[in-house]
């Protein structure tokens, strides 16, 4: 005998709702950093298009977040949109390691 398989549903539940959760959480710290710190290692321009991904990144996990919720889960997000998210958070932790090292060497 099989164990029981979860409900669709509930996998969602289980793994597509902290996954927008992590993406929200990741894209709200870049931008925070982003907003309020010059960062040497970019120029200008490529921090406020970098930036200007992220608010754009966030607006659809937002759209992502609500519309998963209004429908109690009855719906997931296309793998296809979800890989350029994934490539976005690990630009940021990229920023966040590198504004780490470069503050470290100032001090």
């Amino acid at each position: 005998m099989y164990p029981k398989q979860p409900q669709e549903t509930d996998l969602l539940k289980t793994v597509l709702e902290p996954l927008l959760e992590d993406f929200q959480y990741w894209f709200t710290r870049s931008r925070t950093l982003l907003e309020s710190e010059k960062l040497s290692f970019y120029s200008e321009q490529e921090q406020a298009e970098l930036l200007e991904r992220i608010k754009y990144s966030q607006q659809q996990v937002t759209a992502a977040q609500m519309l998963f919720k209004a429908t109690e889960g009855e719906i997931g997000i296309d793998f296809k949109m979800l890989i350029p998210w994934h490539q976005l958070v690990a630009e940021c932790w990229d920023v966040a390691r590198r504004w780490r090292q470069s503050s470290n060497k100032s001090q």
